[in-house]
């Protein structure tokens, strides 16, 4: 059984950083992809930062692009974003996500929610400007 924990959210002011960091029991970052998505108060969850790492595709939100690093640590079964340069329109709650690599579809263009089946807590993300 996959679980997961996100966690590194707070308050940081408009510009500051923050890094995510999600835990991962029963998965492999090798065998599985991990997807970075939020949701912003009465709005639809997004897709920020997702990728396949057996086989690179990898999707980015224009609106973080530059900003957001995606990285990895084996050893902890960690799974880092680091969100850089932050903006008031970064609000929101952060998930992480991971499922089987070859069962999601992962484009520089798309990305679907719906796709990744195991699914950590959220962690509130608030930037003040």
């Amino acid at each position: 059984e996959v679980q997961l924990q996100a966690s590194g959210g707070g308050l940081v002011q408009a510009g500051g950083s923050l890094r995510l960091a999600c835990s991962a029991s029963g998965a492999s970052f090798d065998d599985y992809a991990i997807g970075w998505f939020r949701q912003a108060p009465g709005k639809e969850r997004e897709g920020v930062f997702c990728i396949s790492f057996k086989d690179g595709r990898t999707y980015v939100a224009e609106s973080v692009k530059g900003r957001f690093t995606i990285s990895r640590d084996d050893a902890k079964k960690m799974a880092y974003l680091q969100m850089n340069a932050l903006r008031p329109e970064d609000t929101a709650v952060y998930y992480c996500a991971v499922e089987p690599w070859h069962r999601v579809v992962i484009t520089p263009a798309f990305v679907r929610a719906g796709d990744f089946g195991s699914w950590g807590r959220g962690t509130l993300v608030t930037v003040s400007s």
